[in-house]
């Protein structure tokens, strides 16, 4: 084999070791608990079921609407705060 060659190759190895990397973080993510949080979404930012007169994932019509969510990292929905109050695990009055 010529210095080309072995440079290629070791550049092909490089290549897919950075590409096996990157797609393994996303999954790494995705993998950590999540919970539902009311309350939290800015207008047409929530992840779904945003009440009557919505359908899914951005249909929330106002912020912080106390029925439209957002997933969260698990254990921290009570301590995001907003104008209007904290987030809530189930749907507010607001």
């Amino acid at each position: 084999m010529n210095t080309k060659t072995l440079t290629q190759i070791a550049g092909l190895a490089m290549t897919a070791g950075v590409a096996a990397g990157l797609a393994a973080t996303p999954v790494a993510a995705q993998s950590a608990p999540k919970e539902k949080c009311y309350g939290v979404s800015k207008a047409g930012k929530n992840d779904c079921a945003a009440g009557p007169g919505t359908s899914c994932a951005g249909t929330s019509t106002r912020d912080y609407q106390g029925n439209a969510w957002t997933y969260v990292k698990k254990g921290t929905c009570a301590s995001i705060k907003t104008p209007k109050g904290n987030g809530s695990l189930s749907p507010v009055k607001r």
